[in-house]
C-alpha cells in the first residue's frame, strides 16, 4: 500500500472526504518527524515506537579496497512495531 492507498483506506474507515483524510495523515507524519528531530520519542501503543538514536563513531573497512576508514558518529531513528503488526 502507498500513500494514496493508505488516504483512500483512512478515507473510507473514517467516512470523510480523501481530501481531509491526506491532510490529517500529512499532518500526523510531519508531528512524528518533528518530534524525533527535536530528540523525543514517538509512541503509539500497540503500533509504532520511534525514537532517536546516537551511534557512535567506528571504524569500517571499505570492502572494494581494504582501507580502514572512520564512519562518524551520527544520529539515526530507532524504529520498533507492535503487537498488532504481528502476523
Amino acid at each position: 500500500m502507498n500513500k494514496i492507498g493508505l488516504i483512500d483506506a483512512v478515507a473510507a474507515k473514517a467516512e470523510v472526504s480523501k481530501a481531509l483524510a491526506g491532510k490529517v495523515i500529512d499532518a500526523a507524519l510531519e508531528a512524528a518527524v518533528e518530534a524525533v528531530k527535536n530528540g523525543e520519542s514517538v509512541q503509539l501503543v500497540g503500533y509504532l515506537a520511534l525514537a532517536p538514536v546516537q551511534k557512535p563513531a567506528r571504524k569500517a573497512k571499505n570492502p572494494r579496497t581494504g582501507a580502514v576508514v572512520e564512519v562518524p558518529a551520527k544520529k539515526v531513528v530507532k524504529a520498533k512495531l507492535g503487537a498488532k503488526f504481528a502476523l
